[in-house]
């Protein structure tokens, strides 16, 4: 195998397959990502035994060929040699070294026979379907922060993609919650995506798929089974298995007739609570919302570190409240307005507030209150 490529398309291809290989493994071919070239492409895989991603890019194929090298190594080399350069990668088999040339650098790495190297089985999807990128990056991106990372609880582990009947028009839609707060996301439901069965989309799955979703121009096809699923653009593909699990009812804990309403500038508060978050203590992280008439004043008190305090002119009518949160919950779900007002719905000081990105209904988040 011998060819040659640009430094900037290499390192696109292999910083993707970098990311997907597991650091500790036991099975030293994991850590390898596998390179085949063959006509005018080069395509460089890598899997965790969960997830596969493979990535093809343009190059100057002299001898075609496969073999794999340590991805991480591949990757820092690759990273490390200047702009512009064309690299020549070459093995001839009876070594056992692939030779990686860029000027007058000269490298050459141990490789592992591409017989040992894992490819995953193929599957038959029941529902394929192609989706604009911007959709589903709006749809992941202001999901994922509510995953959870409590391994017991692996079923939360992910995002929850599917299709949802909202006043009797079907959308995909997808939810995360941790138990403390949940983010549910709705968007037009892409045509040839009605079967999809619901599946749990693992969080290192939806970490690499952001990857894919930075084109605006770029159409996602996307594949479903009730095993894997499969994101692909013309030049990368990613396959991963989907959680093993049944997600909750999660509707059962969106509040539906929380009649206190508050509306206020979505930046502003966000700083707002940053600011007084500082002196908190990191363990709580508590911060106290003292509503009154289009007055908010968030307060912080931490015996051991100090207090602080803010006041905010929001639009508020109803009687007085007092509740706690959180910092780092409030912060996470403000941050996802996109718009200028966020709305805050309130029953309680105990009971789950709700937020949304004023008057639209496809993104909403619930937060559980703190005592404070």
């Amino acid at each position: 195998m011998k060819f040659s490529i640009e430094r900037a398309v290499l390192l696109k291809a292999v910083a993707q397959a970098q990311s997907v290989v597991e650091r500790r493994n036991t099975i030293p071919i994991l850590a390898n990502v596998l390179i085949e070239a063959e006509g005018s492409d080069v395509s460089f895989r890598a899997t965790d035994l969960d997830i596969e991603v493979v990535d093809k890019a343009p190059a100057m194929v002299e001898r075609a060929g496969a073999t794999t090298v340590p991805a991480v190594l591949l990757n820092e080399i690759v990273r490390k040699l200047p702009d512009g350069a064309l690299v020549t990668l070459a093995e001839n088999g009876s070594s056992g070294r692939l030779t990686i040339e860029a000027g007058r650098s000269n490298f050459s790495l141990a490789t592992l026979p591409r017989e040992d190297f894992p490819v995953m089985a193929s599957s038959d999807y029941a529902s394929n379907f192609s989706a604009p990128a911007p959709l589903l990056r709006r749809l992941f991106d202001k999901s994922k922060f509510a995953i959870s990372t409590e391994e017991t609880r692996y079923y939360l582990n992910g995002v929850y993609m599917h299709v949802a009947d909202v006043d009797g028009q079907r959308m995909l839609r997808c939810v995360a919650t941790d138990g403390h707060r949940l983010a549910r996301i709705d968007a037009d439901l892409p045509d040839g995506a009605e079967e999809m069965p619901g599946v749990i989309v693992p969080r290192k799955t939806v970490n690499e798929l952001r990857k894919l979703l930075d084109d605006d121009e770029a159409r996602i096809a996307v594949s479903v089974s009730e095993t894997k699923v499969r994101f692909a653009t013309p030049a990368i593909t990613l396959t991963s298995k989907v959680i093993d699990g049944t997600f909750p009812d999660y509707s059962r804990v969106i509040p539906q007739n929380n009649p206190r309403k508050l509306e206020v500038d979505a930046a502003e508060f966000a700083r707002a609570v940053d600011r007084v978050a500082t002196v908190s203590s990191e363990r709580s992280r508590a911060v106290k919302l003292a509503l009154d008439e289009d007055r908010l004043v968030l307060s912080v008190n931490a015996p051991d570190s100090g207090a602080a305090e803010e006041e905010l002119a929001v639009a508020y009518g109803d009687e007085r409240l007092e509740i706690g949160f959180n910092a780092k919950y409030l912060l996470e779900i403000a941050s996802q307005v996109d718009r200028e007002n966020a709305v805050f719905l309130f029953n309680s000081s105990g009971d789950p507030t709700l937020m949304r990105e004023g008057s639209d209904t496809t993104a909403v988040y619930v937060v559980m209150p703190m005592r404070v």
